[in-house]
């Protein structure tokens, strides 16, 4: 009962790091071809299982190659330790932290200017990081704009953010080599999904030419937002799992500030 209970979970977790990318097809391919294996044994094909049984051994070979990006993410949260949690790093006012970065965008989809905003999750950004400008500033609507203002040495890399703080600015991403994507996606499009096939990061993709605003989460793109939508997308995508320590301490806190904020009698 165990082993089952943890097979379904293991398969449930690979099947959410999959999903809405070019994986998902493989999977139905391999299922169609696990159907095709069982009818060969049941009816006593020979000739069609020996056939089947080369196809799987090829298979066995490709797939760690097919499922390379899928793996890396997979393996990255197995060696933190924390695979079956969605984290983000440190705790920082959130709702200050959003406002900051959906009133940029706001600026810059009205001014057309483009962005690149990349928000560390779980998974390490440092080779990332290590592409661009070191900065470690606090994260803000003017910083972000100033190093978005055209015609500027930064403005066409990539802004990343981990916690409040914007680690490093014009920083290079990987860009998707999917065909599927639209033609009027342009190279900031196609870095944000790159990343964001590879890591949990968020990335808040601004366009240059339509002022339209964009986020990208595990290779998929969310177009058309505003920055309310923004915003409300954001707040949930980093909402922190508090932890039972945590809310008893913050329990305490809020009891005593009703206890100081209490009037006192005359």
């Amino acid at each position: 009962m165990l082993d089952g209970l943890l097979i379904l979970l293991i398969a449930y977790k690979i099947f959410t790091l999959v999903r809405g990318t070019q994986a998902v097809r493989l999977i139905k391919g391999l299922v169609v071809l696990a159907g095709l294996t069982v009818v060969a044994q049941v009816l006593k094909l020979p000739l069609l299982s020996w056939t089947l049984e080369k196809i799987w051994t090829m298979a066995f070979v490709a797939l760690p190659v097919i499922f390379w990006p899928e793996l890396r993410l997979l393996l990255d949260k197995l060696g933190r330790g924390r695979p079956f949690s969605r984290l983000v790093a440190g705790n920082f006012p959130l709702k200050a932290l959003v406002g900051e970065i959906a009133a940029a965008v706001e600026t810059m989809s009205r001014d057309r200017v483009g962005a690149l905003i990349v928000i560390e999750r779980e998974t390490g950004l440092k080779e990332y990081v290590q592409t661009g400008t070191p900065l470690d500033a606090l994260v803000s609507r003017l910083l972000l704009l100033q190093l978005f203002a055209k015609n500027t040495p930064l403005h066409d890399g990539a802004v990343i953010i981990k916690g409040n703080r914007v680690v490093a600015a014009g920083c290079y991403l990987p860009l998707s080599l999917d065909e599927r994507l639209a033609r009027e996606l342009g190279t900031r499009h196609r870095a944000g999904i790159g990343l964001s096939k590879l890591t949990d990061a968020l990335v808040v993709i601004v366009s240059e030419e339509t002022g339209t605003v964009s986020l990208a989460e595990n290779g998929t793109l969310t177009r058309y937002l505003d920055a309310t939508t923004l915003a409300e997308l954001l707040e949930t995508r980093l909402a922190v799992e508090q932890r039972f320590p945590w809310r008893v301490w913050e329990w305490e806190a809020q009891k005593k500030r009703k206890k100081n904020e209490e009037p006192t009698s005359v």
